[in-house]
């Protein structure tokens, strides 16, 4: 359960609205902060962790100057949730971010795993819902109409753990409503960049590999649709089998072809400069990214519009072909399920 909690209002300068500061933090009721953690927390899904980082020196990110003064003393929650708050109001440089408000946290003794750490929560609503208010009256019943704060996700939210604090803490990062701008909650107020972790690099390798696959390996070699799909479903269920990802490993098991692994490297220089990225050689593998990214490869070949296949498996069980009456595949099959 959290320790410490404070409310603050963050509007839009731009469109001429307030920030309105607490003078004091909130006292709630067992229920309440029950119910309040459930919906701040509820929202953390996705292993992917991120990192504070600036362009000069890690202290002259706000956030993460507020968040070190917190760690360090806890009487400064107040003020320096104040100062966070300060910072996500000049942030805003678009009229479509929404305001709302700001809820700064302080989780003390939590447990992660086999260890106990402090953790600050930075939540912020924005969408209001309409709901019912229905009370009783004589023999009858009174309806009214409200709007407030719905509890199923909250829109934005970043929750700190007291971890590598050189290298900018561990961070969990959530953005449900990214209609305003895109950039305003990781880039423009916290500044975070992805952990160069397993889950980053599995996350990386696996996009990498789509991406030549769909894109460079047509351009250079001459592979049909099920050719690709075979290199997908292959890719995948590498990921999938292996604890470890070895680069060596993966190209003589699913390239093969040394023309195409040496087709596979250059590509893959490239993609890192552009993206100005490392993607290591040898990792172990991240189980949850590879749930994430699978379902972007859909193994699936479109024909007009009249048929989509599908490919999951044996690459020798489809032939492909052509006659008087146009283009063709041929599937084979045991028996119908």
């Amino acid at each position: 359960m959290f320790s410490k909690i404070v409310v603050h209002r963050v509007g839009n300068k731009i469109n001429g609205e307030s920030l309105t500061l607490s003078q004091e933090e909130l006292q709630l009721e067992e229920g309440m902060a029950e119910l309040l953690e459930n919906y701040f927390l509820g929202s953390f899904k996705s292993e992917e962790t991120f990192h504070f980082y600036s362009d000069s020196y890690l202290v002259n990110n706000p956030v993460y100057s507020s968040v070190s003064e917190i760690f360090d003393d806890k009487s400064k929650f107040l003020w320096e949730s104040e100062n966070i708050a300060k910072h996500l109001f000049e942030a805003a440089e678009n009229p479509r971010v929404q305001g709302g408000e700001l809820f700064i946290v302080y989780f003390e003794d939590e447990r992660e795993g086999t260890e106990r750490v402090d953790k600050i929560g930075i939540f912020k609503t924005e969408k209001r819902e309409s709901f019912l208010k229905i009370a009783p009256n004589d023999e009858t019943f009174d309806i009214e109409k409200d709007q407030g704060i719905g509890l199923s996700k909250i829109d934005k939210a970043a929750l700190i753990y007291n971890n590598d604090k050189e290298t900018g803490y561990v961070l969990s990062v959530v953005d449900n409503n990214k209609n305003g701008d895109m950039y305003y909650w990781f880039e423009d107020f916290l500044k975070v960049k992805q952990r160069d972790d397993e889950y980053f690099h599995t996350q990386e390798a696996l996009m990498v590999y789509k991406d030549y696959i769909t894109k460079q390996l047509p351009q250079e070699f001459e592979v049909s649709k099920a050719d690709q799909a075979d290199f997908l479903n292959k890719s995948i269920n590498f990921f999938k089998e292996k604890e470890e990802f070895k680069l060596d490993e993966f190209a003589a098991e699913v390239l093969g072809d040394e023309h195409v692994i040496e087709s596979f490297n250059n590509f893959k220089t490239d993609y890192e400069q552009d993206m100005q990225i490392n993607i290591a050689e040898e990792f172990p593998i991240s189980e949850a990214a590879v749930k994430k990214t699978q379902r972007h490869f859909k193994s699936i070949i479109k024909l007009d519009k009249n048929f989509h296949i599908y490919i999951h498996g044996d690459r020798q069980k489809i032939a492909q072909g052509e006659d008087e009456n146009g283009k063709y595949y041929m599937l084979y099959f045991d028996k119908e399920v």
